[in-house]
């Protein structure tokens, strides 16, 4: 009888914990806490963003309960580059990381990242896995590149699909992050880095529900960049048959700036693949993104059942979009639609329930201001971003009126209708114009024309005023700049 009043009492004791969670000593709102999540090098082929094939049943239901922004963008389509942007709120020309394999203050050593301001302001700040620059896959299990005065602790977990490696098919073999590469694994979800990823957030949730110690938790799952690595079973849920592979109308290269064909021909290994390798690219590419839904489905669930998601802001979002196949790329580092849109989900205290698609055009950099105004907190004056709550609060809401990426020597802008990109200083290597209302692939270039010449010219006046703001110095952060910062990313 003891011990079943004992289990009683504790369980009487965790109930109220769970109750007051959201709570402050004076019984007034506590601020909220953050879940941060991210996949790395994830599209927007995605059940929620349209997609027809691939299924994603945790993502599409955390865009059912919050916002899901349509028209968002990285601001440098490389992984290092991409984090170190939106952990400072600064832009590339900035942060000076151009490059991956960079640390975020070997440019701006005083610079405050989004973590490192809620440590200031008393949270814990926890990292699982992959958020600043990782090689992947060889700094699995390690820090990487990672930044230490933004963490309070971490965890860098690490699965059998490093011990698998041998197993691994790649385009060029025993070259796996950087080429097409994957495996259809033998064993269980829970096995993988990004399955035990998922476990460690589920156990620290379930220690923040106990302790009512308010968080910035951020967890990044390292699929599916590749290797494209995931249980069999995810494989077998895309058929070959099912795959379609992109098509490139005839001529199309002679249509693009010097600059832009170089960089949708730079992966030699990867033109012109046929058909049934192409296909079974997709498929593995596809199998790894419901893999990572599943594993954010867990760490959902956690959520709700601890009682957390009352008082927790959820973002989830990737490094930056990803081609396959599209304009005969495959893989990042364009300065198209497929390399730049990113999916940003944002759900939790602070953003109402409506299941609706904001359009205005969103940056990475938005994440630090919008994130700090729904906590309650001051940004440093170092972010260049701009809080995204009006939207959150009024999916018709436009924030912004374009969006801005840079790669290499070139600057894209895309707005709720056109994508316009110059190479080389004010365009002199080269321009593109596409109206993603009729044509959302991008492949038709209108720059130069004379019927689109007055469009042209506003959206030119339009991105070189963004790219003369991104370059201004950041208030407050020193800048050092000992590297050469212009060579192109391999």
């Amino acid at each position: 009888m003891m011990n079943v009043w004992g289990l009683a009492v504790r369980g009487m004791i965790a109930f109220l914990l769970l109750g007051m969670s959201a709570l402050s000593a004076s019984g007034e709102a506590a601020q909220p806490n953050v879940l941060f999540l991210i996949c790395d090098d994830l599209n927007c082929d995605l059940g929620c963003y349209g997609h027809p094939l691939v299924q994603t049943p945790n993502l599409d239901g955390s865009a059912a309960r919050g916002v899901r922004f349509a028209n968002a963008h990285c601001q440098f389509p490389l992984c290092g580059p991409s984090r170190a942007s939106f952990m400072t709120g600064m832009y590339p020309a900035q942060t000076l990381v151009r490059r991956n394999a960079v640390y975020v203050r070997e440019h701006t050593p005083n610079v405050v990242t989004l973590p490192q301001m809620f440590r200031r302001a008393g949270y814990q700040a926890a990292r699982i896995g992959k958020i600043y620059h990782y090689n992947v896959p060889k700094h699995i299990g390690t820090g990487g590149h990672d930044d230490p005065y933004s963490w309070n602790f971490t965890i860098n977990p690490r699965g059998r699909d490093v011990d698998d490696e041998p197993l691994i098919f790649s385009l060029r073999p025993n070259s796996f992050g950087g080429t097409l590469s994957w495996l259809a694994a033998e064993g269980t979800d829970a096995e993988q880095t990004d399955g035990i990823a998922a476990t460690e957030t589920i156990r620290l949730l379930q220690q923040y529900a106990q302790t009512n110690q308010s968080f910035f938790l951020a967890v990044g799952l390292y699929r599916p960049h590749t290797p494209y690595v995931a249980p069999k079973k995810y494989f077998d849920m895309y058929p070959l048959e099912s795959i379609r592979v992109p098509q490139v109308p005839a001529g199309y290269l002679a249509t693009l700036p010097k600059p832009a064909q170089t960089s949708v021909r730079r992966k030699k290994e990867q033109l012109d693949l046929a058909d049934d390798l192409a296909r079974r690219a997709i498929q593995a590419y596809y199998a790894s993104i419901t893999f990572a839904d599943a594993q954010l489905g867990r760490i959902l669930e956690a959520l709700e059942q601890t009682g957390l998601s009352e008082n927790t802001i959820v973002l989830f979002t990737s490094d930056h979009g990803y081609h396959m196949g599209e304009h005969g790329h495959w893989q990042k580092t364009t300065l198209f639609g497929n390399a730049t849109h990113v999916p940003l989900i944002m759900a939790g205290p602070g953003v109402p329930a409506s299941g609706k698609a904001a359009q205005t055009p969103a940056e990475m950099v938005d994440f630090y201001p919008t994130l700090a105004e729904l906590c309650g907190l001051e940004p440093p004056r170092q972010v260049a971003g701009k809080s995204l709550v009006p939207a959150l609060k009024d999916p018709a809401v436009a924030v912004r009126d374009g969006a801005l990426t840079q790669y290499a020597n070139g600057y894209s802008l895309r707005t709720a209708g056109y994508r316009y990109t110059e190479w080389g200083d004010a365009g002199t290597l080269g321009a593109e114009l596409y109206d993603c209302r009729r044509d959302a692939a991008e492949l038709s270039n209108l720059a130069g024309s004379e019927e689109h010449a007055e469009i042209q010219q506003r959206l030119a006046t339009q991105l070189r005023r963004r790219v003369q703001e991104a370059n201004q110095p950041p208030a407050g952060v020193k800048q050092l700049r000992f590297d050469d910062v212009r060579r192109v990313p391999r």
